[in-house]
């Protein structure tokens, strides 16, 4: 199971017991889009190769606020 948390300068993620940062810029860059209006899909998508998804995507803004 991977953990994301969310915070205004990037996400802490816990992916099969490794603990690592991606920093804002990063994911801007990967995505293509700004930071708030990335979703948490695409950022699971990022760190997964095949994320079970479910529910609606959330965009970031809606997460930190």
């Amino acid at each position: 199971m991977t953990v994301l948390s969310f915070d205004e300068q990037g996400v802490d993620v816990v992916y099969e017991g490794t603990e690592f940062r991606l920093e804002k810029a990063l994911i801007e860059d990967a995505i293509q889009k700004s930071y708030p209006n990335v979703t948490d899909h695409e950022v699971l998508q990022m760190v997964e190769p095949e994320p079970a998804l479910s529910g609606e995507p959330q965009r970031i803004a809606e997460i930190v606020n």
